[in-house]
């Protein structure tokens, strides 16, 4: 193979993921850049290697004929630190996006810190999921002062990208830029790589040092508050890390992860877009945000989903853009051959029109909490609140697609009908712990309705709580009953769906999966993998119901499973060892601080959480 160049399909789990709070950009550990999408997580990529071959671009800084011997970041940061050994000496590579108000950059510096090293430097581009292949030139910019800076300079339509410090060449033949470098002991070289509009103006190349500095004193300053304690503690300050680089600055809202369309079924179709704001991911997120004392982010996102759903309730959405933006329609991408051959690729989601009944319940969680850290209701907050509850009433009687986006037949969920008794539950909180105004007579008649339902129609022969109503399947969501309120950790119910859980839905590794897809009942061809949040979900029943051997054991099998850069994907496959789905996912690593905070409250380690509600406590009865 060429110089330089990796196998295709990097293990997931092996990738790094450094960002600037806007997006984010994936990095192999042969140092190839293999993912970025500018100006926002869900803008088109401009480096596709990840979902596609070399040819559809990556940005390569390597050590000829180098290994890599360590990998990691700096301290509590999205800096990452590489270190390579060459034949004749060593290297660092710093990669870094700079936190920056106005623009994002990508800077890679690379230090000989002994003997001699040639370093490969190869820049591929290619705009618009890989499809557009950008005019390259140099070009000369005037600075003030009379001082002028040559830049590589790449357009293609509207995007624009400009590489500062030392330019490669032209590769004849080839559409891309390479150059090797000779560095001695104590030598280094700085690029950044700056997107823009391609109409803009060149900007002048950032102070890279002074970057360096500011972005290590921003993550730093950040996570500095963070008290995490016991076995877990520095997988919890990651994981609150991650979720805080997946929240866009700007605008307040949460991707439900970084990339789209790593498969959940290696060479399989299940391949979807999660770079938008999903409602009820982002609920979760904010009660493990606020669980820790990020109060101020999950007031951003109130304001975020105040403005998103503004409007007709009749249209309420279980996802946005980052933006509050609706149109975020499904279409496949023909000329990427998928991560591992697992075709379609896809932009956009298809489930953005679906009906999904346990939403409203997780969002009202969420804002219950939040007005027990003492955010204050206005009345736009809680008349919207009030409006989706109107919006639940008036589709009681409807069955929906349940919390995994079925794309089969819609049915009675349990878990999405004990999502809606949530909401109604919440909301009767809000009126007589809070004195908010509410039509608490109806909620209280919905709610014990509810109630009542389920335990007829949800729960089968063996006093199990099953899939949906008229189903015999257990599905890994009914964990979820227990963190809402609606029963008890120990409930005989839910210790019987447990065992249920146990006996049809571990693998052979003790992992869950979500439910069985045999029989085509998510409407789906091929099967999957055990699902990270499903398996953290357990740990916390197990911690919270007595069995907190059983939990500290899958806890530690699900953080073996953790590459040494401590970031998650969406699923797991034990016999393969390896990460299957996008990535880094944040409903995983909210899944860990839950299930590693539910063991520390039960070792008596720390007190429950300090807002109560569902997060870190026993439920409350009704």
């Amino acid at each position: 193979m060429p110089l330089g160049e990796e196998p295709q399909d990097v293990p997931i789990g092996e990738y790094a993921f450094i960002g600037d709070l806007r997006t984010a950009a994936l990095v192999s550990p042969g140092g190839s850049l293999d993912w970025l999408c500018l100006p926002r997580y869900d803008s088109p990529s401009v480096f596709n290697n990840l979902l596609g071959t070399t040819d559809d671009g990556r940005w390569l800084v390597a050590v000829e004929d180098g290994t890599v011997t360590e990998r990691h970041w700096l301290d509590d940061t999205f800096v990452l630190s590489t270190t390579w050994q060459g034949p004749d000496g060593t290297a660092e590579v710093l990669d870094w996006m700079p936190v920056e108000p106005e623009r994002s950059d990508v800077v890679r510096r690379i230090r000989c810190t002994s003997g001699r090293v040639r370093v490969v430097h190869e820049l591929c581009m290619r705009f618009s999921y890989g499809s557009i292949v950008p005019w390259v030139h140099r070009r000369t910019v005037e600075r003030p002062g009379g001082q002028s800076e040559q830049v590589l300079w790449a357009v293609g339509g509207p995007a624009a990208l400009a590489l500062h410090g030392p330019l490669p060449d032209p590769v004849p033949g080839e559409k891309l830029h390479r150059k090797v470098h000779t560095l001695q002991e104590g030598q280094e070289l700085t690029w950044v790589l700056t997107g823009l509009d391609s109409w803009r103006e060149v900007p002048p190349m950032i102070d890279a040092d002074l970057a360096l500095r500011e972005t290590l004193a921003d993550w730093r300053q950040w996570a500095a508050p963070i008290e995490a304690k016991g076995e877990w503690a520095q997988h919890v300050r990651r994981s609150l890390m991650v979720l805080r680089a997946l929240t866009h600055r700007d605008t307040g809202g949460i991707v439900a992860a970084a990339t789209t369309s790593l498969p959940e079924d290696l060479g399989g179709s299940r391949n979807w877009d999660y770079r938008f704001t999903w409602l009820r991911d982002s609920a979760l997120t904010l009660e493990a945000m606020m669980a820790h004392g990020f109060d101020g982010g999950a007031a951003a996102w109130r304001r975020w989903l105040l403005r998103a759903v503004a409007g007709d309730p009749e249209d309420l959405l279980i996802m946005y853009g980052l933006g509050g933006e609706r149109d975020l329609a499904e279409r496949e991408l023909p000329h990427l051959r998928g991560y591992a051959e697992s075709r379609p690729v896809r932009i956009g989601n298809g489930a953005v029109g679906q009906y999904q009944a346990d939403v409203v319940g997780e969002v009202m969680i969420a804002l219950g909490q939040l007005r027990d850290a003492g955010e204050g209701e206005d009345s736009f907050s809680w008349g919207l609140q009030q409006a989706m509850l109107d919006l639940q009433t008036r589709r009681f009687n409807e069955p929906d697609h349940g919390i995994w986006e079925m794309r089969g037949d819609e049915m009675f969920f349990t878990h999405g009908r004990a999502m809606m008794w949530a909401a109604y539950d919440q909301a009767i909180r809000a009126v007589d712990e809070y004195g908010l105004p509410g039509d608490v007579g109806t909620w209280r008649e919905l709610r014990d309705a509810l109630r009542a339902e389920i335990f007829e129609k949800g729960v089968g022969p063996d006093g199990a709580f099953r899939q949906a109503y008229g189903s015999d399947e257990v599905d890994a969501s009914l964990l979820q009953l227990p963190q809402s309120g609606f029963v008890e950790y120990d409930d005989p119910r839910m210790l019987a769906t447990v065992a249920r859980i146990e006996s049809e839905l571990l693998d052979s590794h003790g992992l869950v999966h979500r439910y069985r897809t045999h029989g085509g009942v998510d409407g789906l061809p091929g099967g999957e993998s055990s699902f990270m949040i499903c398996s953290f979900w357990l740990v916390e029943q197990y911690a919270h119901s007595g069995r907190l051997d059983d939990a500290e054991a899958l806890m530690a099998k699900l953080v073996g499973a953790m590459g040494g850069l401590g970031l998650l994907a969406e699923e797991y496959d034990p016999a393969a060892g390896r990460m299957l789905g996008n990535y880094p996912q944040a409903f995983s690593h909210l899944g860990l601080i839950r299930a590693a905070d539910a063991i520390a409250v039960c070792r008596g380690d720390v007190e429950p959480s300090r807002h109560g509600g569902r997060y870190g406590t026993s439920a409350r009865r009704s």
